[in-house]
């Protein structure tokens, strides 16, 4: 199917023109006797008129043409009727509209070639109903480009992949005529939304004039069918996204600052903390190292019988073993032990008499001169389960009383095998246990 032919002396006739583009009635090369010699303007292969059942007048080659694009393109009568449409489009928009121009060169064939009057641009409309990747379409826009001819592609398929990926629109039928279905969006509230539905005659008279250009949405589209790369749009719509992103960025940076100015206060409110409670714990560990100071100048019978029960404790032998094995501190019981800033647990002290750690202590008894000394103090426990026990409970207090960076805590023991391992020593045990046997009979001692 072609729209256009080549007569010697008439010049280019067109098939959709009610004057054929040269003065001359439609039956003036329909079913003629003799026939009107028409050529192909591609291969210049004799052509006739015909008319198909849909009433779509077009040119036909005859017989046995050479290799020639247009005979071989096979395109459907949908594809004529819409390129007829959009170069009545682009011919109500004001411009001239040619069909099927191929580019000096060959290497680019437009549907519809719409042109200035004055010659100012030259666009071209291209129809694409059948199937086509978008990387195929791509290449033909940018041939076109090339040329200094830019391109706008259309469809009324409901879902062509390509949209978005060049210059191009979703057309759809009314009863007005085809109108813009999708791909011309406005910018409001933030993001891109569709823009009401106009007919192809004005978008593209926007189009030629520069009310509408091509734009790549850098805000999301608020659109019922997909995202697309590019879109059509006014530029005022543009200039609207780009003071929106102006604004965005100079919100954003005023809450970066604000965060920032927050985190510094932080910073500097923690540190304030940390070193008044490091002045604070400081301030309790040299009351106790004098305490304990002043207790070795002289010493009392109670405190030496205390000490000396304390050294039979399981426990706190564990505890100076750890902390030679572990830290490598030679520790002993310190003589301050009953005071109450240890809570009730048990101070193990260098050989200076400076307390080195607090083995046990009672989590009810971790208040005032306590807390801050054991906040900054090595907390010893036998077991694992002690040691979560004293955190679990200072920290579900009426008033939990922990410290900002936590309790440093360790235990002694090792943890407690599992079940699976217990009764698997168990019947170890049992199996390795020696068997009594009865004494023969009549073998008396001596």
């Amino acid at each position: 199917m072609a729209f256009r032919a080549v007569h010697a002396e008439w010049g280019t006739v067109f098939a959709h023109l009610p004057d054929l583009g040269c003065g001359r009635a439609w039956e003036t090369v329909w079913k003629a006797r003799p026939a009107v010699p028409l050529a192909c303007p591609e291969c210049l292969h004799p052509v006739h008129a015909k008319v198909s059942r849909g009433g779509l007048r077009f040119f036909a080659h005859a017989p046995r043409p050479p290799h020639c694009e247009i005979a071989l393109q096979g395109e459907s009568e949908a594809h004529h009727l819409l390129k007829l449409e959009l170069a009545g489009a682009a011919r109500d928009a004001g411009a001239h509209a040619e069909l099927e121009v191929r580019a000096a060169d060959g290497s680019w064939r437009a549907d519809v070639l719409a042109t200035d009057l004055a010659g100012a641009w030259r666009m071209a409309l291209e129809a694409q109903l059948s199937p086509i990747t978008a990387d195929d379409i791509t290449a033909r826009s940018e041939r076109m480009r090339a040329d200094g001819v830019t391109s706008c592609w259309f469809s009324d398929r409901p879902r062509p992949p390509w949209l978005g990926a060049v210059p191009s629109l979703r057309l759809a039928a009314t009863d007005a005529g085809l109108v813009v279905a999708e791909g011309l969006v406005k910018f409001t509230g933030g993001s891109w939304a569709a823009a009401p539905q106009v007919p192809v005659a004005d978008f593209l008279h926007w189009a030629f004039t520069g009310k509408v250009e091509q734009h790549t949405p850098r805000r999301p589209l608020d659109y019922p069918q997909r995202q697309l790369a590019r879109v059509w749009t006014a530029p005022t719509y543009v200039a609207a996204e780009d003071a929106h992103l102006v604004e965005a960025r100079r919100r954003e940076q005023e809450h970066e600052q604000r965060l920032a100015e927050q985190r510094a206060k932080a910073a500097k409110r923690r540190a304030e903390i940390d070193a008044s409670n490091a002045a604070s714990r400081a301030g309790a560990l040299e009351r106790a190292t004098t305490a304990e100071r002043q207790m070795r100048l002289v010493p009392r019978g109670p405190v030496e019988i205390r000490r000396h029960v304390l050294g039979m404790n399981r426990g706190v032998r564990q505890a100076l073993a750890h902390l030679a094995r572990e830290h490598g501190i030679e520790a002993e019981i310190g003589w301050s032990t009953g005071y109450s800033r240890w809570a009730a647990g048990t101070p193990l002290v260098g050989p200076d008499g400076t307390p080195v750690a607090v083995f046990d202590p009672a989590a009810s008894l971790v208040k005032d001169e306590a807390f801050l000394l054991l906040a900054g103090m090595l907390l010893l426990f036998t077991t694992a389960a002690d040691m979560k026990r004293f955190d679990r409970t200072t920290r579900n207090a009426r008033k939990p009383r922990v410290p900002i960076d936590g309790w440093t805590m360790q235990h002694t023991e090792p943890e407690s095998p599992t079940p699976s391992a217990a009764s698997a020593a168990a019947t170890k045990a049992r199996t390795h246990r020696p068997v009594s046997r009865p004494c023969p009979r009549g073998a008396d001692a001596d």
